[in-house]
């Protein structure tokens, strides 16, 4: 008999995503937060400051899973307001179409993209706001850059795991890579 129910349908316990995580590849959302000025040109891009397990610090863009049964645009709207806080106001279309589909490897070297926990694709989109951000859950902090320093060596550098690449193409997707 089950004694508790399940409130968060669609999450695995730990073991349960590490079986799944060593078997197959597991479906995530990217989003790239930008401000836009009146002509919807990027003018600021927003980068999380993040710790890892290993005890690093890089800069990352906003990321998650989706779970089973949840659209697209309900799970990027999760993970934002997860991460930048709900007052973030991101502007997600109706019917998201992502700039590029990341593709994460265990094995370093097989795409520009590396998750050492598993296989992993990532749907991945620029998503303006004009909310308040503050960072929550695992981000230390928030910073916006210029679209020149966030594709600039010193920021690109801060980045791991191919987040700077991805960076990178979502400027080159807005018309905006310097």
């Amino acid at each position: 008999m089950v004694t508790s129910i399940d409130t968060v349908p669609g999450w695995f316990s730990d073991d349960e995503l590490a079986w799944v995580r060593s078997r197959m590849p597991v479906l995530y959302v990217n989003a790239v937060p930008v401000r836009v000025d009146n002509t919807g040109s990027v003018t600021r891009v927003g980068l999380l400051l993040q710790a890892s397990p290993e005890q690093t610090i890089s800069r990352a863009v906003v990321s998650g899973r989706v779970l089973y049964h949840e659209r697209i645009r309900d799970a990027l709207l999760r993970h934002l307001e997860k991460d930048l806080g709900p007052m973030a106001l991101p502007s997600i279309p109706a019917t998201p179409q992502p700039f590029t589909v990341a593709e994460y490897f265990p094995t370093p070297g097989v795409t520009a993209y590396h998750d050492p926990r598993q296989h992993a694709v990532a749907l991945a989109y620029v998503v303006p706001v004009t909310g308040d951000c503050r960072p929550r859950q695992d981000a230390l902090d928030l910073v916006w850059f210029t679209p020149e320093e966030a594709a600039g060596p010193e920021v690109q550098s801060e980045m791991a795991d191919g987040q700077g690449v991805l960076v990178r193409q979502a400027l080159a997707h807005a018309g905006c890579l310097p």
